[in-house]
């Protein structure tokens, strides 16, 4: 009977240990990096939703027609690719993010001129979209709770919008397509905020550029809510938008595409190296 209540004792302490020494285990994660002087390396593969707008320009007119939900961003997604990386030594770092895909809509819509008779016309909007950002990093703010980084670099983007239109009822058709290729120079901040000393974190970003001729004004911003689930891998949602405003000149190879506007849901995994 000894025995038997001196290994229960025994089972019961080491459950007991082993209970303690996985909070103090949890304890020790935090998903607020360290500053090192060695490399480290996240390497983040995720899919972003948005919600697409876009405001085209044809023959002087501007047409709100190539907007894509994001239903249709899963439904209509033709082809694509999304990742970001990022490589810190000490204070210093760079970053890379990289999201291409290609969309497509179909639909009709009501027109009617100054006669006064009522047309449909059919449209089939495409954007065919490559966005790469790269910066240069710098540590502002390091701490248990916060981790800032300051940024500056590049933004480039190619985007093709092709506008279809066709009269119903007639042979009558049109199409017209632009391309716009532009690198900007950009600015901002990144980080996480950790959550009442959890492995919960607030990620947030946010960027302002603008490359005098093709963009007036390009932004992106992001923030939602992260975890930590082991040192090597987090998981985050976040909400992220992408604006971009191009002038209407077409002589600096806008022309067709106007304002452009990507925002929505984004599901990443960052693995640590």
């Amino acid at each position: 009977m000894n025995k038997k209540i001196l290994l229960a004792s025994l089972i019961a302490t080491s459950s007991i240990l082993m209970s303690v020494g996985v909070a103090r285990a949890d304890e020790s994660l935090s998903p607020i990096p360290k500053i090192s002087n060695e490399w480290t390396i996240d390497v983040t593969p995720y899919v972003w939703a948005p919600n697409i707008s876009s405001t085209l320009n044809y023959k002087g007119q501007y047409l709100n027609t190539a907007d894509v939900s994001m239903n249709d961003v899963i439904s209509n997604l033709k082809s694509g690719g999304m990742i970001a990386g990022e490589a810190h030594y000490g204070s210093w770092g760079v970053m890379a993010d990289l999201v291409s895909a290609t969309l497509q809509k179909t639909g009709t819509t009501s027109v009617t001129p100054a006669s006064g008779y009522n047309f449909r016309l059919a449209m089939k909007p495409t954007v065919q979209q490559t966005i790469l950002t790269g910066a240069a990093t710098y540590n502002l703010l390091n701490n248990q709770n916060a981790n800032v980084d300051g940024l500056l670099g590049v933004r480039w983007i190619s985007i093709t919008a092709t506008l279809n239109l066709a009269l119903d009822g007639t042979n009558y058709s049109l199409s017209d397509s632009k391309t716009v290729s532009t690198v900007d120079p950009i600015v901002g901040f990144k980080g996480r905020y950790r959550i009442a000393d959890s492995t919960w974190y607030v990620p947030f970003y946010a960027d302002i550029g603008s490359g005098g001729g093709t963009t007036n004004l390009t932004w992106q911003a992001m923030a939602g809510v992260g975890k930590t689930f082991e040192k090597w891998v987090d998981v985050a949602l976040v909400y992220r938008s992408l604006y971009y405003d191009m002038s209407s000149s077409k002589t600096n190879g806008a022309g067709l595409l106007q304002k452009t506007t990507f925002q929505g849901p984004q599901l990443s995994a960052t693995f640590h190296f």
